[in-house]
């Protein structure tokens, strides 16, 4: 799938958001990408899994034994990445502000993962969520997103392999460009901002 073919998967979702967001970083952005809206209809996450799933290497694609994603945003593209790689899926969520397994998941000793998100941004979430899947006793050997927002600076310790890169500048709140400061912010992710 091609990067137009997929902001246009964006765009017919009504997905491709122009404004001022607040980032679970705590960044703000002039433009949004709200996943849930392009995940809500099924033949459309399908089609997006199942070309992520092609652009992992063989060497990941064959080697793993379940998906992980963290809560919430992860969770149906990490379903999805289950269904097309024919793995098990799971999801971490932080009922005390940590990522854990929970309701009855669980990983054998050196299982090995691949941990799917659906936004990349700073990597925050995806290195808590590696971290929860090693403490469980899982190996993570690759990363994968629907879509990296790093400008392809994120480093997550671990192959990382993104769906599209999309360069949307952000701003600390208190260095906001003035067109951005003069729209009021809005918070449309599930995580609190940092």
């Amino acid at each position: 799938m091609r990067d137009e073919e997929i902001l246009a998967e964006f765009r017919a979702a009504d997905a491709l958001l122009e404004g001022h967001f607040i980032l679970s970083s705590g960044l703000r952005s002039p433009r949004y990408l709200q996943c849930a809206r392009v995940l809500m209809n099924g033949a459309r996450a399908e089609r997006l899994a199942r070309a992520l799933a092609d652009k992992l290497p063989a060497s990941i694609r064959d080697s793993i034994d379940a998906v992980i994603s963290p809560a919430m945003g992860g969770v149906i593209i990490g379903h999805e990445m289950g269904r097309a790689l024919g793995k098990p899926a799971m999801f971490v969520e932080r009922p005390d502000g940590t990522f854990h397994l929970r309701r009855g998941f669980a990983l054998e000793p050196g299982q090995r993962v691949l941990m799917v998100e659906d936004v990349v941004t700073t990597g925050l979430s995806s290195k808590e969520a590696i971290a929860a899947i090693e403490e469980a006793g899982g190996k993570v050997v690759g990363a994968a997103s629907l879509v990296d927002r790093s400008s392809g600076s994120v480093d997550l310790g671990v192959p990382f392999i993104p769906l599209i890169r999309i360069d949307v500048p952000t701003y600390a709140a208190d260095d906001l460009p003035a067109e951005l400061a003069a729209i009021p912010a809005i918070k449309p992710g599930s995580r609190a901002a940092a």
